[in-house]
């Protein structure tokens, strides 16, 4: 799997990430997280996103706006607090750019007035890793929700888990990921996710603990891009 230097290509899968400007928390309340995974669900779409969509509703009722016409794929998200990984399908084209770019104008925009700043709030440009065959596309979702074990487990990247069943547990509850749609728990968040896409997707999705080696090395790759030492190549 290669960081992507040429355009998205349509029916393609990319995972998608970036991190807060000068790692700064960038989700610093619940409210944050749910702004960001409503923006998810509104920025995929062909009409832009309107602010009066924010007003006076619940987070369940925007997630149940009705929509045009998506430009992409959504397959699986995670938010931790200083980054986010997105795994994304190109299926318009130039649909990929567009929704990051409606996302991170939307996110800005929002925590900026809330925060009375100016300026970036994510590094630009967003990073991705082009899934390049289906046995990677089977364990990305896993290496995606597999995030938060930092806070329970911080030495999951070194192979050190004191309790493995219980960090299952902790990361299918764990609120500002996809993980828990993939475990058929009911909630409105599974309307981010693409329906055709999910089903490929869950059917053959392998278990964490077999994916704990493999995503250790995959971050190990993915951290080198978000916190390059020197002059960083153009990857995006």
């Amino acid at each position: 799997m290669s960081y992507r230097r040429d355009p998205f290509a349509v029916d393609e899968w990319y995972h998608c990430f970036t991190r807060g400007i000068d790692k700064r928390t960038t989700f610093e309340s619940e409210d944050d997280c749910h702004r960001f995974i409503q923006l998810l669900y509104l920025a995929n779409d062909t009409k832009p996103i309107s602010r009066d969509n924010f007003y006076y509703r619940s987070h369940k009722d925007i997630l149940l706006l009705p929509k045009n016409q998506p430009i992409v794929s959504i397959g699986g998200y995670c938010l931790m607090n200083t980054h986010y990984h997105l795994l994304l399908r190109e299926i318009v084209e130039n649909g990929i750019s567009r929704f990051m770019q409606k996302v991170g104008t939307g996110y800005s925009m929002y925590f900026n007035a809330k925060n009375q700043r100016i300026g970036n709030v994510f590094v630009k440009p967003f990073r991705s890793k082009h899934v390049a065959n289906d046995i990677y596309l089977r364990h990305v979702p896993q290496y995606i929700h597999l995030n938060p074990a930092e806070i329970y487990e911080p030495g999951w990247k070194k192979g050190i888990v004191a309790n493995m069943s219980a960090l299952e547990k902790r990361l299918i509850d764990y609120p500002f990921s996809s993980l828990a749609d993939y475990h058929g728990t009911i909630r409105p968040e599974r309307a981010i996710l693409d329906f055709a896409s999910f089903d490929l997707l869950s059917s053959g999705l392998p278990k964490l603990s077999k994916v704990l080696k493999g995503a250790a090395d995959y971050y190990a790759d993915v951290d080198r891009v978000l916190n390059p030492r020197g002059v960083a190549s153009r990857i995006d």
